[in-house]
């Protein structure tokens, strides 16, 4: 079954993405997909906003307007389309410190999203995806070396983890995006590899997914998130057999 529960549109997530959100219905119809889950970004903080937003002017005020025109835009597609596309509503969080977890129970509790994706984009509120000046700064806060920013990565990601369970976990080991050695397998690092495995359990064990993401095979990298050896790892806890709701 063609399906993906994990994408952003240029109308909404502008800078991020390309097209209008109607486009990619559109385009995923032509695909013949039949399930195409709309997961635009969630609301930031003032504070983490990055150089292009707060050149713009984009602030928390705009994000959350921003927020409402896409689920209303969304819940007209679903309507429009409906017929011959599944499409899931629902968000991508950002965690950036704990105090993130405030704007990700605001959209849950203002809109009636069907799931969400819960991701970490940041390390010591720097992030860490956006380019190697950015990571190399969240590298030093960490210590100065991947392993201990690896360490932090996954630490972060279980706070996100604990606070708010996630029904779909997005990119899993995104941290190796703009390390020296994206390709390296994370069992050479010791404590990046035990909390790798105290990520999986936690989410096997709340029945959170993990998704499966292709994104890194276009910016350079041999494998998808997550690397095959950590899909192939065996939980402590069974699998989940369903998505758990939002």
């Amino acid at each position: 079954m063609p399906f993906s529960h994990h994408s952003h549109s240029g109308q909404f997530c502008p800078g991020h993405a390309r097209n209008a959100l109607e486009e990619m219905v559109q385009t995923a119809i032509s695909k013949q997909m039949q399930v195409f889950a709309l997961t635009e970004h969630m609301p930031r903080h003032d504070q983490d906003r990055y150089a292009e937003e707060i050149e713009a002017g984009v602030d928390l005020e705009w994000h959350l307007a921003n927020e409402t025109a896409y689920v209303a835009e969304a819940r007209r597609l679903r309507q429009k389309y409906g017929s011959q596309i599944e499409l899931p509503i629902g968000f991508e969080s950002d965690w950036v410190r704990p105090e993130s977890v405030d704007l990700i129970r605001q959209s849950i509790q203002t809109h009636e999203y069907d799931f969400f994706v819960g991701s970490v984009h940041h390390v010591h509120s720097v992030p860490i995806d956006y380019d190697h000046d950015l990571y190399q700064m969240a590298r030093q806060k960490a210590g100065g070396s991947d392993e201990r920013l690896f360490e932090d990565y996954f630490d972060a990601q279980l706070d996100m983890l604990q606070a708010t369970k996630p029904p779909v976990v997005g990119h899993f080991d995104l941290i190796r995006l703009k390390s020296d050695h994206p390709n390296d397998s994370f069992q050479r690092m010791p404590g990046v590899w035990t909390r790798i495995l105290r990520n999986l359990d936690f989410i096997v064990s709340y029945g959170g997914i993990i998704e499966i993401n292709t994104a890194s095979l276009r910016k350079g990298m041999e494998e998808p998130y997550p690397t095959g050896e950590i899909c192939q790892v065996r939980s402590i806890h069974s699998l989940p057999t369903h998505l758990p709701a939002c």
